[in-house]
């Protein structure tokens, strides 16, 4: 689409509308950033001027916002994780153009929990329990409390720099198979809004996740606490859940 100098509205005006049309449309995914000012200049052309005025436009609608340093943003973007696929929390904020930060706040060996031993493998005594903070640009998004059904070392270094599914191929010597996810909504209550800089009353995400190997055998449980304004699951229900290469 283009602009028409001839055209009563201003041009900033006009180009205020077609991007507004571009990001209800969702062309922005998936990390809504815009274009810089001069690739918009150029696209449209006109002066970084008349760019920054159609940015203020939109800013005023509360549609983008602009971020020191790093460009202008769809407001309030939700990442997006797909369901119809088997992929970690971690690995799908990498895949939608992120950058995410993964900060190990606890890592211990420990008896099996009682809520999972039933599920863990039988004869299992103990096993890797770790909590993991998720981070971008600064700001927490989510808070993973992950139990990984092995007896063995796990360096702290090594905990904070992979993810899950990485780790248990590591130490299982076999991937992950499959999972099971279970979504419900809660309130922050005060420990994680601690935790994930909110209010006790803020809505929370909260996805259960039980991952299993190819022989059937439970091998990870993990429990993410998300904040609902920054991220969403999405289902395309014309196929199954698959499993990528």
């Amino acid at each position: 689409m283009s602009i028409a100098r001839e055209n009563a509205t201003s041009l900033y005006e006009q180009i205020a509308d077609l991007l507004r049309d571009e990001i209800q449309a969702r062309r922005f995914e998936p990390t809504g950033r815009l274009p810089s000012e001069a690739a918009l200049g150029e696209r449209f052309g006109v002066s970084r001027v008349t760019v920054r005025l159609a940015i203020g436009r939109l800013a005023e609608d509360g549609l983008v916002e602009r971020k020191q340093g790093k460009g202008t943003f769809v407001a309030d973007k939700r990442l997006r994780q797909g369901l119809d696929t088997l992929r970690g929390f971690y690995d799908s904020l990498v895949l939608q153009g992120q950058a995410p930060e993964m900060r190990l706040v606890s890592l211990e060996r420990t008896a099996v929990p009682p809520s999972l031993r039933g599920r863990f493998p039988a004869g299992l005594k103990h096993c890797i329990a770790l909590q993991r903070l998720h981070r971008l640009e600064g700001e927490p998004i989510a808070l993973a409390c992950t139990h990984i059904a092995c007896d063995a070392a796990l360096g702290w270094d090594e905990a904070e720099r992979n993810p899950s599914y990485t780790l248990i191929g590591q130490l299982l010597g076999m991937p992950v198979d499959r999972a099971d996810l279970v979504i419900r909504a809660r309130s922050a209550g005060q420990q994680l809004a601690a935790v994930l800089g909110t209010s006790r009353t803020h809505p929370l995400l909260e996805l259960e996740r039980t991952s299993y190997l190819a022989n059937g055998a439970v091998c990870e449980h993990t429990l993410f606490s998300i904040r609902s304004e920054r991220y969403e699951f999405a289902l395309n229900s014309a196929g199954g859940v698959r499993v990528p290469a």
